[in-house]
């Protein structure tokens, strides 16, 4: 399967956006693909979640032109790398809105990232502003991590339209690749409601894994650990692995179509 990226986008916070991208990327990379997670998000919390401090180089440089090779860092996983982020790169947004090509840089540095790595992911801030339309015109695909609650289906139609606008603008390769259910309570009728009217609106386009509510994976990433590492045997790893599977069964899907 040819190198693909995926932004990790959804401009509401706290839905599980760096989860998500920290923990497929660790998945895959166990299961022996070459991962690259890009962090994006000037809180750096994808950089820390891997255990990994945005001390030197960063995801700022990358926009400003560097090489990616000469930012990507070794993790302490096997076949994980990341491009760390500093609080700097909160400076890249206005930076970038200044620039007649703002837009473009991030895709630039990404051309072919594809060559090295067979999955990329882009930790995107919780925004619609110049880094989270970076990320987009440098991607193949869009994940959108969705929490289950009532005011998810607000937040991912207006996604959709910069998705929309974005295609048409910068980037026509672009597509969704899925949308995620995350913090799922299976104990309440919200969350059922939740994943039935996402279903409605949005068809196989939601994965059939959901993430679970879990303490596991709020606190492995106080211990820089994705949680499939940190308590391999939890729900929540278990569910990210179901995740990992099934984006790879939908990319070969979509490579036989």
């Amino acid at each position: 399967m040819a190198g693909r990226i995926y932004a990790i986008a959804n401009q509401k916070g706290g839905v599980g956006k760096t989860t998500t991208a920290v923990n497929l990327a660790a998945c895959l990379a166990e299961a022996g693909e070459r991962a690259l997670v890009i962090d994006l998000d000037p809180q750096a919390n994808a950089t820390s979640g891997l255990g990994e401090r945005g001390n030197g180089t960063s995801s700022y440089d990358l926009l400003d032109g560097a090489p990616l090779h000469d930012l990507v860092k070794r993790t302490r996983f096997e076949n994980l790398d990341l491009v760390p982020a500093t609080p700097e790169l909160a400076g890249a947004v206005v930076e970038l809105a200044r620039r007649d090509d703002g837009e473009r840089f991030l895709a630039e540095a990404l051309a072919r990232a594809g060559e090295s790595y067979a999955f990329v992911f882009v930790d995107c801030p919780p925004s619609l502003g110049p880094l989270t339309v970076n990320a987009l015109a440098a991607s193949d695909s869009v994940l959108v991590p969705v929490q289950a609650e009532y005011y998810a289906l607000e937040g991912v139609s207006q996604l959709l339209r910069s998705i929309e606008l974005v295609r048409a603008r910068l980037n026509p390769r672009l597509t969704l690749a899925g949308v995620i259910l995350t913090m799922v309570d299976g104990r309440t009728r919200l969350a059922a409601d939740v994943g039935a009217e996402l279903r409605r609106h949005f068809g196989a386009l939601v994965f059939e894994a959901a993430v679970p509510r879990s303490i596991r994976i709020a606190e492995a990433p106080s211990h820089g650990l994705p949680v499939i590492a940190y308590d391999p045997r939890s729900s929540g790893a278990a569910a990210y692995w179901k995740v990992a599977l099934e984006l790879v069964e939908r990319e070969r899907g979509r490579e036989a179509a």
